[in-house]
């Protein structure tokens, strides 16, 4: 069985009351009325062929429909979600509005069965989140991240 690998970059911010970071509701009827686990960094997967670097910046772009910010990337490293992707990440010091993202989309039937092809936002909103209060909305296996930001800037 072949891993699945996503790659994405964690956009950090620094304020008076400590780092910010920029996270992704996820998008779709399953998470639409979940808070808890529902963010995440903005990422997507990648084939083998690809560097995961260049993943994580196309995966922005398409997440976001911002460009990149040019900062030095701080490797994150990686972590194993529940479903058992990896995920790889690299925070990047930048400051970007939320109302300026134009998210990507995808298409799945639903509701389930019903034939109808829907389309929904990969990321139906973004927020600027302090580090305590991300730990409690992302993805279980991607607070790693986040204590690995904290780390670096301390």
């Amino acid at each position: 069985m072949t891993v699945r690998r996503s790659a994405g970059l964690l956009l950090f911010r620094r304020t008076a009351d400590g780092p910010q970071v920029l996270l992704g509701h996820m998008g779709g009827p399953f998470f639409a009325r979940k808070d808890a686990g529902a963010w995440t960094v903005p990422k997507g997967e990648y084939e083998p062929d690809e560097p995961a670097w260049d993943a994580a910046r196309r995966e922005f772009r398409e997440e976001l429909g911002l460009e990149p910010p040019d900062g030095e990337a701080i490797a994150l490293g990686e972590v194993r979600q529940t479903n058992g992707k990896l995920v790889t990440a690299w925070a990047v010091e930048g400051d970007l509005d939320p109302a300026a993202v134009v998210p990507g989309t995808f298409t799945m039937e639903w509701p389930p069965r019903s034939g109808r092809l829907r389309e929904f936002p990969e990321l139906d909103r973004v927020a600027w989140f302090g580090l305590e209060r991300a730990r409690a909305v992302i993805v279980t296996a991607q607070a790693a991240f986040l204590d690995r930001l904290a780390e670096h800037s301390a």
